[in-house]
């Protein structure tokens, strides 16, 4: 691996090939998380792969695990750009505690592609904060920040989208 991205910085096409190849799929699969339309999500990853590769020279190899989440990482960023370009609707909603009501039976049920295929349908809005939060980890602070919000706003999208997705399960499941 780090010798294929030692190549990549001395702009060797077949290498930068061989990378895109080996990630786009994983990657593809990062931008679908946050853009719907399949055709949007590719465009997304082909900028993130574009960046990645005129940014190469500040990128330095610590092991493929931290080159996958940089990688994954600017696939996000380039995301929630085309999201802030389309101005995604956001309720805004003052900082408050939400209650959560959890199913795990309804969830354990559920293959991955199931779930994933049910992120899918929630509203733009809900689906970004719910992917910011669960898959990538970030806390309400960071995702006020990233998406212009406020922390209770991404609170009640997270709520909402936990609680769209509980009964999209139960409609599942019949």
């Amino acid at each position: 691996m780090e010798d294929i991205l030692e190549d990549c910085r001395l702009r060797d096409r077949n290498a930068q090939r061989q990378l895109f190849y080996a990630f786009a799929p994983q990657m593809l699969a990062v931008c679908t998380r946050y853009v719907k339309v399949k055709e949007d999500a590719e465009e997304r990853m082909l900028q993130g792969f574009e960046k990645f590769f005129a940014q190469i020279d500040s990128f330095s190899f610590r092991g493929e695990a931290a080159f996958t989440a940089y990688l994954k990482r600017i696939m996000v960023n380039e995301c929630l750009m085309l999201l802030r370009k389309r101005r995604i609707v956001f309720e805004e909603m003052e900082d408050q505690d939400f209650v959560m009501v959890q199913e795990e039976t309804a969830l354990e049920r559920l293959s991955a592609k199931e779930i994933f295929e049910l992120i899918l349908k929630l509203p733009e809005g809900y689906a970004t904060v719910f992917n910011l939060f669960v898959v990538e980890d970030l806390s309400h602070k960071e995702i006020a920040q990233l998406l212009g919000i406020t922390e209770g706003t991404s609170k009640s999208q997270l709520s909402k989208a936990r609680s769209l997705l509980q009964q999209m399960m139960r409609t599942h499941e019949r």
